[in-house]
């Protein structure tokens, strides 16, 4: 069989090279893999260049979202050959493979009418979401909801999250083409930031009521705008800082307007919590089937375009996610 692996540091096209192997047996409680497709995300790129927090020795194959059919059990193992799953794997032995061995821990039923594209690229950035917004901030039905970043692939599955929440939801992205990706993911109001004053705007949009749960992404600047139009009780949920820089918080406004910051950190959770994390993946298949959230993909490509196509991911000129098809 076929994979890539980091067989030295630097940036996708310098580190990756495809490698022949044996294909894997799975051992006790693992399942074995044909992988249909699998997703990239932005950390692949710094695996690749030694600068994530996780740095496995070389050589490692990369990649943490797969789907695909069972091909073979190992003992202990309650899924079935033949079965339609997404994964998760862990390095050293990443998804970018034409087959894979995963613990059945990190593995998921998925129904029949969700296609592998879309099954590949939606478990880190819709379980992020909806942990976020049901569990974390607790969104209500008729609550503002105001999502930053709204075209990428944690953005836009925020943006359906919501909406199948029953909110109104704003949107920011930084072109017109990625406002577009909005208003199709769903958004009711779209916000380039880069031209237009989004504070000034969700102010308008909610008659002076303001966003009562803010999902942030980027941090930095944006964090503090998002700050001045955080309503009374609000609830402001930093994602991440795809943005660069890490803001403060000034506890003095916390106290004034009555809101509350909420850290969400998916991946602790789903150490901590696996259970709660199964029932939400069975929630949100649910949802997929009764047509409330639908995975955006950018483009996909084949095997042999990995490098290529991490080095678009990498230019932050897409949207939604980047798909590979063995």
């Amino acid at each position: 069989m076929k994979k890539w692996i980091v067989s030295k540091l630097g940036n996708p096209d310098e580190a990756l090279e495809i490698v022949e192997v044996e294909k894997p047996t799975p051992k006790k409680g693992e399942v074995l893999i044909r992988v249909n497709s699998f997703a990239l995300n932005f950390f692949d790129i710094l695996m690749c260049q030694g600068s994530y927090q996780e740095k496995p020795d070389l050589p490692f194959t990369p990649g943490a979202e797969v789907a695909g059919i069972i091909d073979e059990v190992g003992e202990g193992v309650h899924f079935l050959e033949g079965q339609r799953v997404l994964a998760t794997p862990m390095l050293p032995n990443g998804g970018f493979a034409e087959w894979v061995t995963v613990k059945q821990e990190d593995v998921f039923p998925i129904p029949e009418e969700l296609p592998y594209e879309q099954a590949a690229g939606m478990f880190i950035t819709y379980h992020t979401a909806y942990y976020a917004l049901k569990e974390k901030a607790q969104l209500k039905q008729n609550e503002y909801l105001l999502v930053h970043a709204g075209s990428g692939g944690v953005g836009s599955a925020a943006i359906q999250v919501g909406k199948a929440l029953g909110t109104t939801v704003i949107a920011t992205a930084g072109s017109d083409e990625k406002l577009q990706v909005c208003k199709d993911s769903g958004a009711d109001v779209v916000i380039n930031y880069r031209t237009q004053d989004f504070v000034k705007i969700v102010k308008e949009v909610t008659d002076g009521h303001c966003a009562d749960v803010i999902f942030d992404p980027v941090g930095g600047e944006t964090f503090d705008k998002s700050r001045k139009c955080i309503a009374f009780d609000g609830r402001l949920l930093p994602i991440g800082f795809a943005g660069g820089t890490i803001p403060t918080v000034p506890a003095n406004h916390v106290l004034i307007k009555n809101y509350s910051v909420v850290g969400v950190h998916f991946g602790y959770f789903r150490k901590l919590f696996p259970e709660r994390v199964k029932q939400e993946h069975t929630e949100l298949m649910n949802l997929y089937k009764n047509r409330k959230i639908n995975p955006l993909i950018y483009k996909q490509y084949s095997f042999e375009e990995v490098p290529d196509a991490l080095e678009q991911l990498g230019s932050r000129q897409t949207w939604g996610k980047l798909i590979v098809n063995p």
